[in-house]
């Protein structure tokens, strides 16, 4: 095994252990929440369909490719490529869009009481489902490209110089046309809703702020204090700009690096650009699952509660 075959497969490594059991973790806080509840509030709700598609994104790709690093290539042929593919470009859009949407959700929430935006926040709540809809039919088919032109390395073909090398797979393009215009379609695909959520937080900080300075008013006044309502929706605006945040940075590298291997003239050369591209993007959703659940309370404590649970069942009785 070469030495960056292995560093590959540790860094791989390194981001299945940590995402796989943080989803994992955050999606069993909420189904037991949903459980104990019977419904979920659309914060939570987001969240969930976004731990779920982070899970998968960590799952599928990171996982095959470090099985793949130690000497498992074999498991890469044309039809495997195109579904791992496939499905992490899938759902590492679809948790993009998320994080948006999240983001733009809780920016209506922290709206100053009496402001017409809380009626597009009930509006927003009430066709959640059609936005999740939308947002799936919307990055499958931005997708497809991974399905007719994802191909197992093994093939030799005579247009490498129209594609990407994905270290065990190709995405060979028929010119170099449609890789030009895939690729930009794929860059502005992150970069609008980068943009969104970067205004929406900013936003977020100015609500936050301007609410700081009334409460303090208030406080100076003699008049009270905040409610313990509007607490809740500061910390759950905060975890929410943290997210945005930590998208921004790994994305954004992301998406530079995606604009390097569309100036460049050769990309098939050597792998390292995809594998630091792949890298950055899986780290948003191997490490935001550990802010879910430092930040947000109902997750944390449902997990507190489910291994209290646990521990009380398997505890001896006392005599």
């Amino acid at each position: 095994m070469s030495s960056e075959d292995l560093t590959r497969g540790l860094l791989y490594l390194s981001l299945t252990v940590v995402g796989v059991p943080g989803n994992a973790a955050v999606v069993l806080a909420l189904l037991l929440l949903l459980h104990r509840r019977r419904r979920l509030l659309p914060p939570d709700a987001i969240l969930l369909h976004l731990a779920c598609s982070n899970l998968l994104v960590v799952g599928v790709r990171c996982l095959l490719v470090t099985v793949a690093s130690f000497g498992a290539e074999g498991i890469f042929g044309d039809a495997s490529c195109k579904a791992v593919v496939f499905t992490y470009r899938t759902f590492r859009a679809f948790s993009i869009w998320l994080t948006l949407v999240l983001s733009a959700y809780q920016c209506l929430s922290v709206a100053p009481p009496g402001s017409r935006w809380l009626s597009v926040r009930a509006a927003a709540a009430r066709y959640l489902g059609l936005v999740f809809l939308f947002l799936w039919v919307f990055n499958i088919c931005m997708s497809l490209e991974s399905i007719l032109f994802c191909v197992a390395k093994h093939n030799d073909s005579s247009q490498i110089g129209n594609g990407y090398n994905l270290q065990f797979c190709y995405l060979l393009f028929p010119s170099k046309l449609s890789k030009d215009v895939n690729t930009g379609a794929q860059v502005t695909r992150d970069a609008v809703p980068m943009a969104l959520m970067t205004v929406t937080s900013v936003i977020i900080l100015l609500f936050l702020y301007k609410n700081s300075q009334r409460v303090k008013g208030l406080r100076g006044g003699g008049t009270g204090t905040g409610g313990g309502g509007g607490a809740a929706e500061q910390r759950a605006a905060k975890s929410v700009v943290a997210l945005v945040t930590l998208y921004v940075v790994f994305y954004g590298v992301d998406s530079g690096l995606t604009v390097y291997m569309l100036t460049v003239r050769r990309t098939m050369s050597s792998s390292l650009v995809t594998d630091l591209r792949v890298f950055f993007s899986t780290l948003y959703a191997a490490v935001s699952p550990l802010l879910i659940i430092a930040s947000n309370r109902k997750v944390s404590g449902s997990l507190r509660c489910a291994a209290h649970r646990k521990w009380a069942q398997e505890s001896p009785p006392r005599a």
